[in-house]
């Protein structure tokens, strides 16, 4: 049986990838992690080069503390998918 070619389309992949509505679903997904987590949580959002992206970060250093010791924001992932 011979194996399948696949040959991606770069350009187009990308543009997928750094897409409005990719971002904006990025978006949506880090905003319910945030909400998750609780408050002192920071959502940022950015399109690069190839692909858009979304983070959580702890903005306070209360939410910093709630996430050495309760492991906060690492517990709110499950929230994003």
């Amino acid at each position: 049986m011979a194996k399948p070619r696949v040959k991606v389309n770069s350009a187009g992949a990308r543009a997928i990838l750094q897409s409005a509505r990719v971002r904006a679903d990025l978006e949506a997904r880090a905003r319910r992690m945030a909400a998750v987590a609780g408050p002192g949580m920071e959502v940022e959002s950015e399109t690069g080069p190839n692909r858009a992206r979304a983070s959580v970060r702890t903005a306070t250093s209360a939410a910093r503390r709630r996430e050495a010791t309760e492991k906060a924001l690492t517990r709110s992932i499950g929230a994003g998918r």
